[in-house]
């Protein structure tokens, strides 16, 4: 029987993981096996945070070696990560300046001050990507703004999974999936636009043209002396987690649910016209020829900040408490750019309610329940802004991620969005990543097929919706808060 080792290495930006996949060919049987999980955090240097990339590349190589220790022949290696983050390289290949963090408030104002100067039509219409105030465009506006005297030094930009494949291999390269997060790519040409690197002053020759991925980039050779492919996969942790899910028939929406909540649609085509402007959702590249039109939701960030200030440690209690208070006496806009890195969540969620004139949460228990009420509500209003930008009526919802294990979260998605709801699988990013590799590999021929592997190995839990009868009068609540928080970004 044909047997592959397959490494996925799975970073989010509260964890990272270092995953063996074993493939049996003939029965086309997928195994998982965590080898090594971490933690990633914010770092914070001097008065900035950034990321700890010495102690990440530490870390995955400690899951490598023991993938080699024990005597396991390897037959690919593939990296994913969360998006527009980057890291800039001299000459020699050292780093240049702080590997920045995006919720760094170096960049605070700096959306406003790009749209102003190239309008923002003309930005929607050249990238299709959704106005967030970290994208890398206004990272490297801050750069150059804030740091001009580091650009003559740097010799090439890598985006982190770039840059840790680079790590590995001594290969440059740009992988597409990635670099279209950074609100730099052309979407017609799906290349670098030239007219915003100049507005930028950055020289073309820091980049390589955008990889599709699915080809091999290099090796990693092992102590053991093993040179493992290293394999371009969609290093995007998103692009990964929309090969996994089970996106089985049209009116299928995702919802890749960590610490950000990505929803939204496989697409053959882009929606980058004056209503998808209007709904902020982001045209990001997928593999094959598609488009993921979603839409970034702060996601359970919001939950893992309050567990982290309150030191709250025991989860699943938390959420026995929060489902049993009554729903929807507490609303946030999820998705305000308060909540992106405040110096404390929990007070930031109990000014948000106050000055909305609404109840204000104190317990740990209303605390959560406001979050998940909120997140519920959000994604929602996503469903309608889908279902109107496609002109088609969306049947079912798909929850894949770490987020898919919140039972209750499940099930107040399929209430309050009145869908059938398919959780699973957790480790969706991980098995995209897997998925790119066994392409790559010719072992699986498509995506499609990839799916149907998938469905067969990890089997999905149902919820069926049934949405609260005093429902229209919080759903009016809700778009009160959030309609004011979209005026203010248009």
């Amino acid at each position: 029987m044909t047997e592959r080792n397959i490494v996925a290495i799975d970073l989010g930006a509260s964890s990272g993981r270092v995953m063996l996949a074993t493939w049996q060919a003939e029965s086309r049987g997928l195994t998982l096996k965590e080898i090594h999980r971490f933690v990633n955090r914010l770092t914070p240097v001097d008065g900035h945070d950034t990321w700890d990339l010495e102690t990440l590349e530490r870390e995955i190589l400690h899951g490598l070696v023991a993938i080699d220790s024990a005597g396991i022949r390897i037959d690919s290696i593939g990296i994913d990560t969360w998006g527009v983050d980057y890291v800039l390289l001299d000459s020699e290949g050292q780093r240049v300046g702080l590997p920045y963090a995006y919720r760094d408030h170096r960049t605070d104002g700096v959306m406003a001050q790009v749209i102003n100067q190239l309008g923002r039509e003309n930005l929607y219409r050249k990238t299709g990507i959704q106005f967030l105030p970290f994208n890398t465009l206004y990272q490297l506006k801050a750069l150059a703004d804030q740091q001009p005297e580091l650009i003559p030094q740097v010799e090439h930009l890598l985006l982190i999974p770039d840059y840790l494949h680079y790590r590995l291999t001594g290969s440059l390269n740009h992988e597409y999936t990635n670099a279209s997060t950074t609100q730099l790519l052309n979407l017609e040409t799906g290349d670098w636009d030239q007219e915003l690197l100049e507005y930028l002053g950055i020289p073309r020759s820091w980049f390589t043209k955008p990889s599709q991925p699915g080809h091999q980039l290099g090796h990693w050779t092992s102590p053991s002396g093993q040179k493992v492919p290293v394999i371009s996969v969609a290093t995007h942790d998103t692009g990964s987690a929309v090969i996994a899910a089970p996106l089985k028939a049209s009116g299928c929406v995702y919802l890749s649910s960590g610490t950000w909540s990505l929803m939204g649609i496989e697409s053959p085509q882009p929606f980058n016209d004056a209503r998808a402007m209007a709904a902020n959702v982001t045209n990001e590249g997928g593999i094959n020829g598609t488009y993921r039109v979603l839409k970034n939701i702060m996601g359970l960030w919001l939950l893992q900040r309050v567990c982290q200030e309150l030191q709250i440690t025991d989860l699943p209690a938390l959420i026995l408490e929060a489902a049993e208070l009554p729903a929807f006496t507490y609303l946030v806009n999820p998705n305000d750019d308060r909540f992106i890195n405040p110096m404390s969540m929990v007070d930031e969620i109990r000014k948000a309610c106050h000055e909305h004139q609404q109840p204000v949460p104190q317990s740990q228990a209303e605390l959560a329940r406001c979050i998940f009420d909120s997140l519920a509500m959000f994604y929602r209003q996503v469903v309608l802004e889908l279902e109107d930008l496609q002109g088609k009526p969306v049947r079912r919802l798909n929850i894949v991620g770490g987020g898919c294990q919140n039972e209750f979260l499940n099930q107040l998605c399929a209430d309050v969005c009145d869908l059938t709801v398919f959780a699973g699988p957790v480790e969706a990013s991980t098995l995209g990543n897997l998925g790119c590799q066994l392409m790559a590999l010719n072992e699986v021929s498509d995506v499609k097929s990839y799916r149907s592997v998938l469905a067969d190995n990890f089997p999905l839990c149902c919820y069926l919706p049934n949405k609260p009868s005093d429902f229209a009068q919080h759903w009016r609540r809700f778009q009160a808060l959030s309609h004011s928080h979209e005026e203010f970004l248009l």
